[in-house]
C-alpha cells in the first residue's frame, strides 16, 4: 500500500509520461493484463487511457486494471489511468519513506 507522500512522487514522475494502452470498447481482457503487467516489469510506472468508446465506469475499469495487473492504483485523472508495481529486476524508482 503506497502512502500519501509515495502517490505524491508516482503522480510527479508520470506528469511527462505518454499513456502506452488504451482501453477501449473490449474492456480490459486477460491479455491486455498480460501485456500491461510485463510493461509494469520493465517501467514500474505506466498510464492507461480509457477512451470515450468504452461504455463502462472509469472507475470499475480503473480498479479492474490495477488488481488485475497485480499493481496499485496511482491516480485516476480524467480519463487516464497511472498504475505503479516495484519491478523485480529493472528497479528504476526509489520512493520516498
Amino acid at each position: 500500500m503506497l502512502t500519501g507522500k509515495q502517490k505524491r512522487f508516482l503522480r510527479s514522475e508520470a506528469h511527462h509520461l505518454t499513456p502506452i494502452f488504451q482501453v477501449g470498447k473490449g474492456g480490459v481482457n486477460d491479455n491486455m493484463l498480460k501485456q500491461i503487467q510485463e510493461a509494469l516489469e520493465v517501467r514500474e510506472l505506466i498510464k492507461v487511457q480509457i477512451l470515450t468508446n468504452n461504455l463502462d465506469d472509469k472507475h470499475e475499469v480503473a480498479e479492474a486494471l490495477s488488481t488485475g495487473a497485480g499493481a496499485e492504483l496511482v491516480q485516476l485523472i480524467g480519463h487516464t489511468v497511472v498504475l505503479y508495481k516495484e519491478s523485480r529486476e529493472n528497479k528504476q524508482l526509489v520512493l520516498p519513506r
